[in-house]
């Protein structure tokens, strides 16, 4: 396995690159597919973030999907360990939901927990639209005023693949394509192993 260091706004030494590579090799009993872990270490300039002036984000290429996990800490040994556990249980997470369990522990398939929860409601037609502008920028309702913007490929996915995905990056949400109903979607987590799922009707 790979490991690649990079700073930014600080120096990594020879040092920390070693205790890095030491430390990311317990990821290869998560996932032996992995090729390439790139470590990004930047330095917080603002007195005020002290408690999490450094910032350690990971990212693991394999075989399968990319894997993501940052952490910040005052100093890059503590944020590297929160970073890595973050790794480490999103790995675990996915790896519990591929597997099969027997008995009592069997998990319910996706679309059947899908199946029962509530549509999802459109709002009021008949709210009030406020209307401001923030430089040349005019924004409706109380903002927020969008700051960031990305823009992915993606190739359509199954509704289990999704998930999966889901659990690898760590995020509570994800956007994807629907394989079979060829659909804009998005899964969400609400509580331990229940999801949700919201898909738009294109004209």
């Amino acid at each position: 396995m790979e490991v690649v260091v990079t700073g930014r706004h600080c120096e990594v030494s020879d040092r920390f690159r070693e205790h890095v590579s030491e430390k990311l090799t317990r990821l290869e009993k998560h996932d032996h597919r992995i090729m390439r872990v790139q470590v990004e270490v930047e330095l917080e300039k603002n007195p005020r973030q002290h408690d999490r002036s450094v910032k350690v984000e990971l990212t693991a290429f394999s075989k399968g999907p990319v894997i993501r996990a940052e952490a910040a800490a005052d100093d890059k040994m503590g944020a590297l360990d929160l970073a890595l556990d973050k790794m480490q249980s999103q790995m675990r997470r996915a790896a519990d939901r591929r597997r099969v369990h027997k008995g009592r522990n069997a998990h319910v398939g996706v679309g059947e927990a899908l199946a029962g929860l509530p549509e999802v409601g459109e709002s009021g037609a008949d709210d009030a639209v406020i209307e401001r502008k923030v430089g040349p920028i005019t924004v409706t309702g109380d903002g927020p005023l969008v700051v960031r913007e990305k823009s992915h490929t993606a190739a359509p996915m199954t509704l289990d693949q999704a998930l999966y995905e889901m659990e690898l990056v760590g995020h509570d949400f994800y956007l994807f394509v629907d394989k079979e109903s060829e659909r804009p979607s998005v899964v969400y987590r609400r509580r331990g192993y229940d999801y949700g799922v919201i898909s738009l009707d294109v004209d």
